[in-house]
């Protein structure tokens, strides 16, 4: 009888870990939520005379719940790996990048001084570029850059607070929040922390890494898009909100919210040009974020934080559905060369459509609980016409793009591609996926529960309070209405050609943001090469002195050479040299 030794892979035992850590966080959450508990630790790591390196560590129910959606989505994202990149020969060493970025989250989630969350935020920015890069083209390689180097602004502003913060004795921010409010030198500190989240989430003008972000392998996108890289810029936020909602910075404020509301207006209006499907779901993601930050600078960072709790579900699992779609159509992204997949793959269908429905906030899923929220919360709060004008047009766009990707998807007719390369459905896959449809179904009621202490009630007139569903349902046909090719070939005359260029680059913001930048410099570059290096620097220095050395080195080996008629030459030289110098003397 032959045994065989089962071998338990990375995947399957970091899978294990993160989900037994999820479970732990959900029963400290409950713990902690119900009796209302804050631990501050502090960890002295070296201990030399009077001084003392001190790890400290902040643990609340907000620590709590976001480690654990971090952990059960970054569990789900590994299970589905093993699938996803089951061709991959560095399986390990893929699984290996992903932890360290969930330890990096982790680390920036339960930090309360500054020093550490610059540990976890610098952490996020090198591994994001590690896997940016995976796939090793020379799109990754440029998207990767462009991600890392939009990352380090903000790493240079959160090392600008760290210096900032020596007047206090103390790089702990917790304990000066309320001291801070009432001390105008902290409007520094509040510009420099809402500039690096901006970064970070990926706000206008700093939006262009987030659609490049998408040449990483699609379960990196799905961790980096629901809840971890994008969302700590909101998370460090919404930590420093009692800083940044006192009357001093209130222009500071106003700024995020206009910069929040065109970002995600600008993100709605490019993903209905977008034809590769990972960037029409970053864009998505980019309309979220900008709704995030939004509401936090209105001053309600518990509705923020909401909202980037039930998104992170359903987003993960909206790239989940599109890294199986794009494994069946044998590593193709445009969506025009798909449809009919519903007869096809009907289970991740059901997913695809689920999630996009709860991205949409349609009644009773995850989406709409915090996102109807936070739109009737703004309805209520005292805003000018364009702020309104912006929330509500973009609830709309949301809508649009979405029904528009699910006609491109499941009911067109299929296209040449979709007809061949077709086969089923993987099950590790689909068992991920359905865990976190199960979530994303659940999650909204479950978290309105927990963490309000008392429920919303808002009380608005009918109109008011359905015009949310006002501008879905006309968002939604004008989604159905564009994925005619009649009616969206009208958007192609010359006359609107400049417009619709404009609007499906992103108002050109990944061109100043790359070009724009490069170009100057790079032609600086060149000119200092051709007038420096290979101009006067040539002649004068190493190069110059070479030359000159080696014309010498010849003719003074050319007087060596022992040769008759150079002797008698020097001799009659020297002799005339003497003549005249006797006739001067006398």
């Amino acid at each position: 009888m032959i045994f065989y030794k089962k071998e338990f892979s990375l995947c399957f035992i970091s899978f294990f870990f993160l989900f037994f850590f999820m479970f732990l966080n959900f029963f400290m959450m409950i713990y902690f939520i119900m009796n209302d508990i804050v631990i501050f630790l502090e960890w002295e790591l070296v201990s030399f005379n009077s001084m003392s390196i001190i790890m400290s560590l902040l643990l609340d129910w907000m620590s709590f719940v976001f480690m654990m959606f971090v952990s059960l989505i970054s569990s789900v994202v590994i299970f589905y790996s093993k699938s996803y990149m089951s061709s991959e020969l560095n399986l390990n060493r893929f699984i290996i990048l992903v932890l360290l970025f969930i330890m990096s989250m982790i680390l920036l989630i339960i930090s309360p001084n500054i020093i550490s969350i610059l540990l976890g935020w610098d952490g996020l920015g090198l591994v994001s570029y590690c896997l940016v890069i995976y796939y090793q083209n020379l799109k990754s390689y440029n998207a990767g850059m462009l991600t890392a180097l939009s990352n380090r602004i903000g790493d240079v502003f959160i090392l600008m607070v760290i210096a900032w913060m020596v007047n206090y004795g103390s790089w702990n921010y917790i304990f000066y929040l309320d001291f801070m409010c009432n001390d105008y030198s902290m409007m520094m500190i509040s510009l420099l922390i809402i500039i690096a989240a901006m970064t970070k989430s990926a706000q206008i003008p700093f939006s262009s890494w987030l659609p490049a972000a998408m040449a990483a392998p699609t379960p990196v996108s799905a961790l980096v898009h629901s809840s971890t890289l994008v969302t700590a810029g909101v998370y460090l936020l919404i930590r420093f909100n009692s800083l940044l909602i006192n009357n001093i910075n209130t222009f500071f404020f106003k700024l995020l919210l206009l910069l929040s509301g065109l970002t995600m207006l600008m993100a709605g209006i490019s993903a209905n040009y977008e034809f590769d499907l990972k960037k029409i779901i970053a864009l998505s993601t980019l309309s979220q974020l900008g709704l995030m930050m939004s509401i936090l600078s209105m001053g309600l960072p518990d509705l923020s934080f909401f909202h980037l709790l039930t998104h992170a579900m359903f987003k993960a699992l909206l790239f989940m559905c599109a890294g199986v779609i794009i494994h069946l159509m044998n590593d193709n992204q445009d969506i025009r060369m798909m449809g009919g997949l519903n007869l096809y793959v009907p289970l991740t269908s059901l997913c695809m459509n689920i999630s996009n429905l709860a991205l949409c906030g349609i009644p009773f899923l995850a989406g709409f609980y915090s996102k109807d929220l936070i739109l009737e919360m703004a309805m209520m709060s005292n805003l000018n016409m364009l702020i309104f004008y912006l929330y509500y047009f973009s609830t709309g766009l949301t809508m649009f793009y979405t029904i528009r990707l699910l006609m491109y998807l499941m009911l067109n007719d299929y296209n040449l591609l979709s007809v061949y390369n077709l086969y089923d459905e993987d099950y590790t896959m689909l068992k991920s996926m359905f865990m976190l449809l199960f979530m994303s179904v659940i999650v909204g009621s479950m978290l309105s529960w927990l963490i309000f202490p008392f429920p919303y009630m808002i009380f608005l007139p009918l109109n008011l309070k359905l015009m949310v569903l006002y501008v879905s349902f006309l968002g939604g046909l004008m989604g159905y209405l564009i994925s005619n090719m009649k009616i969206y070939s009208l958007n192609k005359f010359l006359l609107s050609y400049e417009l619709s260029f404009f609007l499906s680059l992103m108002w050109f913001m990944p061109n100043l943001s790359t070009y724009g930048l490069n170009y100057y410099f790079l032609i600086m570059g060149q000119n200092l090469l051709k007038n420096v290096d290979m101009g006067w620097s040539e002649l004068y220095s190493g190069q110059g002195v070479y030359l000159v050395m080696k014309k010498y080195s010849i003719f003074f080996n050319q007087l060596q050479m022992n040769s008759l008629k150079i002797y008698l030459f020097s001799f009659i030289l020297w002799m005339m040299f003497m003549f005249f110098l006797m006739i001067i003397m006398s």
